[in-house]
């Protein structure tokens, strides 16, 4: 993606079932949560670079001592801050006691983050500043071990003004207003009233306040505090958290939208954003990684008993494909299948386009991210060459000759690395008005590979979003070869509406595509499209999101897709470069036959899960005819 997007975030759960020195006798290390705790956050750091952070709760501390620790970060390179820190503490506490790293009674009693229970996080803000008080874990703190609740997730509620107002309606205060604190506030609540119930039943049965305490962490259901305050929730999540006393759970919308996997045998737990993490981390197979089901949580309590069940009632699967497309890690199996598949079905609409000529077509890619997509294309391509080549052999019969079945199998595409990417000159990169300058120099391209005026530069791309970076940087970087045409050809169809479920993609005027439906409607003479599209997004502002119709897609509706994509080509080619320039787009159709479990397509089709979704793009689309450049939830 040649756009900079930022989106979604990673949770890690690790919950060790064993006592520590169990771990240090077989493994050979106290330490061993904590060092999977970084493997696994570490291996997720594509999923947020905004901020990192970290929870260890210590079991059975006794009272005076300190059990729940955390450390959250912002800075630069945030993973490596927050454990740098960690361990520094360690050592520290542990200076004077040379066989610390030996002694695992000693850590658990004595030294910071050592504990049975982590949660880790990874965080692209979406909502909210930048400042490390919207850096997860979050914690809402009491004297009440069962009463400490610990948050961390994948998530944006598209109704947080709804939750808010309930809040203030039980006579709460809450300190901010953004989804994290609503739902920190909102589970808060009900984890307050089933501590009350409890303790309200075992006082009327005598019992002493002591007693009450460790009768409420075993009773406490975190199944029933989930359904309760998730009752509310209109929008993509995935939360992790942990009570004071031990009992940890993650939950996942009804949906399906935000992924989930988790693994367990008889020594540990393991929640993660990503499969592939995982099966890294812990050295298993694919098939043992499990995906957490639509609506439903994983609980594990004190006493290390593990149960997955029903918290909301799962709606049509609606998981998110551009997970598939771009912002997963491709190292599992089935995303990289899928991207090679988008790539392959993108292959005949290419071929037709470049009117078969093998020998005047190049073709690459760019970023890195899309490679998986071109050999996925590569393949296809080399499909109908067979084909075609089968077809031409049969047709020669008896007057077949070597020079003319040499002539027949030296047909061949033209693959090469047209732009080698400078990984040093990353991390330079910072502002889009610096990027848009920087990207033409940290890629170079390879000169005399493309024979000049004469060759078409077909180059495969995981999505075109803004289309800012390619017209500034991209277009005129590839320009350099003197190609007679650049075709630009994305995996993924035409981002048409913003997401508002944790991608930080939330305003209509971004996208490149929008921008030229637009124009289009003035070119055509119809700008009354545009000004009745405002009025009925305008009248249902005050409408219960329920009763919300996106009516955005009649901005799209004139135009097939082929049209829109020759507008962009228009608009996002430099005006000083020689090569004609044409953007070429995945079909929704491809889109489904390739990720066909993942039918989460509401940033291409309008087509949003949840009613929120709807009152968001109409948000979205007031905000622009009115030119207030922000977010629409």
């Amino acid at each position: 993606m040649s756009d900079q997007i930022k989106h979604e975030c990673g949770i890690v759960l690790i919950r060790l079932l064993k006592p520590l020195e169990y771990y240090q006798k077989k493994y050979g290390t106290w330490m061993y949560g904590l060092n999977k705790l970084y493997l696994l956050m570490e291996k997720q750091h594509n999923r947020g670079q905004d901020g990192a952070g970290v929870v260890t709760i210590k079991l059975d501390q006794p009272s005076g001592k300190k059990y729940i620790f955390r450390k959250r970060s912002n800075k630069e390179n945030p993973i490596q801050d927050v454990f740098s820190h960690i361990n520094e503490s360690i050592v520290k506490e542990g200076n004077g006691h040379p066989d610390m790293y030996s002694d695992s009674t000693y850590a658990k009693d004595e030294l910071p983050y050592v504990g049975e229970v982590y949660l880790g996080h990874l965080r692209y803000g979406t909502f909210g500043r930048h400042s490390l008080d919207y850096v997860h874990p979050v914690m809402r703190e009491n004297n009440w071990r069962s009463r400490n609740l610990v948050l961390a997730g994948n998530f944006n509620l598209t109704n947080v003004d709804e939750i808010f107002q309930s809040l203030e309606d039980l006579g709460q205060h809450p300190k901010d207003y953004t989804d994290t604190v609503t739902i920190l506030e909102n589970v808060g609540h009900f984890l307050d009233e089933e501590n009350q119930y409890w303790f309200r039943r075992y006082k009327n049965e005598g019992l002493d306040n002591r007693d009450i305490s460790h009768h409420i962490e075993k009773e406490l259901d975190i199944f029933k505090i989930l359904e309760r305050s998730s009752r509310r929730w209109d929008g993509g999540y995935a939360i992790a958290g942990m009570i004071g006393h031990g009992d940890a759970f993650v939950v996942r919308d009804p949906w399906g939208i935000r992924p989930v996997h988790y693994y367990m045998d008889d020594e540990i737990v393991v929640v993660a954003s990503e499969r592939p993490v995982i099966q890294t981390a812990m050295n298993v197979g694919v098939e043992e990684v499990q995906e957490l089901k639509p609506g439903f949580g994983l609980m594990i309590k004190k006493d290390g008993k593990v149960t997955e069940k029903l918290v909301r009632v799962p709606q049509e699967r609606k998981s998110c494909s551009f997970e598939r497309i771009y912002f997963s890690r491709g190292s599992d199996r089935t995303i990289y299948l899928e991207r090679k598949q988008l790539g392959r079905l993108l292959a005949p609409i290419i071929l037709k386009k470049v009117d078969y000529d093998f020998k005047n077509t190049v073709f690459s890619y760019i970023p890195n991210t899309a490679e998986t997509a071109f050999y996925g294309m590569m393949d296809g391509i080399r499909e109908h060459i067979r084909e075609c080549q089968k077809k031409r052999i049969l047709e020669l019969g008896a007057d077949i000759t070597k020079e003319k079945l040499d002539e027949i199998m030296n047909i061949a595409p033209r693959v090469e690395k047209v732009a080698i990417k400078d990984v040093k000159m990353r991390t330079f990169i910072a502002d889009d008005n610096s990027r848009d300058d920087m990207v033409a120099h940290v890629y170079d391209v390879t000169y005399g590979i493309v024979n000049n005026d004469k060759d078409t530069l077909v180059i495969i791309d995981d999505s075109i979003v803004r289309g800012t970076t390619l017209k500034k940087s991209i277009l005129r970087m590839l320009n350099r070869l003197s190609p007679k045409k650049i075709m630009i050809v994305s995996s993924a169809p035409q981002i048409r509406y913003p997401d508002c479920y944790g991608i930080d993609m939330a305003k209509l005027q971004d996208f490149i595509a929008f921008n030229a439906a637009i124009e289009l409607l003035k070119d055509k003479g119809k700008q009354n499209v545009i000004d009745e599209v405002y009025q009925k997004c305008k009248e249902q502002q005050n409408l219960p999101k329920e009763e919300v119709v996106n009516y955005v897609k009649e901005i799209y509706a004139p135009f097939t897709p082929d049209e829109i994509s020759a507008k962009m080509s228009e608009m996002l080619r430099p005006e000083e470069i020689d090569a004609e320039v044409e953007i070429v787009y995945q079909t929704i159709e491809n889109l489904h036959a390739a990720c066909p479990n993942d039918n989460g397509d509401w940033y291409f089709t309008g087509n949003y899960p949840t009613p929120g979704g709807n009152k968001v793009v109409n948000n979205a689309f007031v905000n622009f005819y009115e030119g207030k450049n922000i977010r629409s939830y």
